[in-house]
C-alpha cells in the first residue's frame, strides 16, 4: 500500500497524528511524541519505541511484535495489537484498553497494567516479575506459564483466566477474583493476600500455596 515518504522528524515530534495502516517496520521511534496518534493496523515490527510517549495513542491491531519499547507509555487503545516478544520492560498501560492483545513471550518486567481493560489478552511465556496489575480486568485471559513473580494483583479479576504453570511466587492476590480460574501446576510459593473468590478455581498441582493454602478448594477426592 501506498504511503508518504517517512518524516521520522515530523512522526517524533508528534507532527504526523495520521498513521493508519503505516508500515513503520524497524523504524526508530525511540522518544517520540505520539500521544493521540492513530496507528490503527500499523506495523512496528522491530521499532525501536524505548521511552515513546503514545498516552493516549491508538493502537487498534498494529503489530509491534519484536519491537524494543523500554519505558513506552500507552494508556489509549491497545485492542488486539500485537506484541508478541517485544521488550515492554517498565511499560505504562495503566487504564489502557488491551482486550485480546497479543502479548506472548513479552518482557514486562515491572511494567504498570493498573486498572487495564484485558480481557481476554494473552500473555502466555510472558515476563510480568514486579509488574503492577492492580484492579485489572484480566477475565479470560491466557497467562499459561507467565513469570508473575512479585506481581502486584490486588482487586485483579482474573475470572476464568488460564494460570496453568504459572509462577505466582511472591505474588500479591489480595483481594483479587480468582473464580473459575485455571491454576493447575502454577507455583504459589510465598503468595499471600486474601482472594475475594476462588469459586470454581482449578489448584490441581498447585505447589507451595503457603500462606493462601487454606483459601483453596479442595481438590476431588482431597
Amino acid at each position: 500500500m501506498d504511503q508518504p515518504s517517512i518524516d521520522l522528524a515530523a512522526i517524533r515530534n508528534g507532527q504526523c497524528l495520521n498513521l493508519v495502516n503505516w508500515d513503520l517496520t524497524g523504524v526508530d521511534l525511540e522518544d517520540a511524541q505520539l500521544d493521540r496518534a492513530d496507528l490503527t493496523n500499523a506495523r512496528l515490527i522491530g521499532a525501536s519505541l524505548t521511552g515513546a510517549d503514545l498516552r493516549q495513542a491508538c493502537l487498534n491491531r498494529a503489530i509491534v511484535a519484536g519491537a524494543s519499547a523500554v519505558g513506552l507509555v500507552a494508556q489509549g487503545v491497545v485492542a488486539r495489537a500485537d506484541w508478541s516478544g517485544a521488550n515492554l520492560a517498565q511499560a505504562n498501560f495503566a487504564e489502557a484498553d488491551l482486550r485480546g492483545a497479543n502479548f506472548r513471550g513479552a518482557l514486562l518486567m515491572g511494567a504498570v497494567l493498573t486498572r487495564s481493560m484485558a480481557v481476554g489478552a494473552l500473555f502466555s511465556g510472558a515476563n510480568l516479575a514486579g509488574a503492577n496489575l492492580r484492579g485489572a480486568d484480566l477475565r479470560g485471559a491466557d497467562l499459561r506459564g507467565a513469570d508473575l513473580r512479585g506481581a502486584q494483583l490486588q482487586g485483579a479479576d482474573l475470572t476464568q483466566a488460564d494460570l496453568a504453570g504459572a509462577n505466582l511466587m511472591g505474588a500479591n492476590l489480595e483481594e483479587a477474583n480468582c473464580a473459575g480460574a485455571n491454576l493447575a501446576g502454577a507455583n504459589l510459593t510465598d503468595a499471600y493476600g486474601l482472594c475475594a473468590d476462588w469459586t470454581g478455581a482449578n489448584v490441581v498441582g498447585v505447589t507451595d500455596a503457603g500462606a493462601i493454602a487454606l483459601q483453596l478448594p479442595q481438590e476431588k477426592g482431597a
